[in-house]
């Protein structure tokens, strides 16, 4: 089961690059990765490097919550790749030709009986 746990974390480790790519995603979601590449980068933290092991506590905390926070947007990116909107590219277009339908109206039902 940890296994588990650690293979899902990798694989939204891996999916942050394609995140930032994509200009779909919000840019405060963005700004939350880019603030944690800065804070793990900078040369303080909340908790002194003089305690060697555990001043990367800070750190690891930060990460866990960023990733646990955009969970559903990395998922998405955790397949090969986001899926295509194709929304907009058939809004307004007939996709299904040649295909006789009716539509039957509900209230009219209702009235009969």
């Amino acid at each position: 089961m940890h296994f588990l746990a650690f293979s899902i974390l990798g694989r939204r480790i891996r999916a942050i690059p394609r995140m930032l790519k994509d200009k779909t995603v919000p840019k405060r979601k963005k700004a939350l990765v880019i603030f944690g590449i800065v804070y793990l980068l900078l040369p303080f933290d909340l908790i002194p490097a003089v305690l060697f092991p555990v001043s990367f506590v800070d750190d690891l905390i930060l990460w866990i919550w960023i990733i646990w926070y955009l969970r559903d947007e990395l998922d998405k990116y955790t397949g090969g790749g986001r899926r295509e909107d194709v929304s907009r590219k058939y809004r307004g277009k007939t996709i299904i030709r040649d295909v006789e339908f009716e539509i039957k109206d509900e209230s009219s039902k209702k009235g009969k009986r």
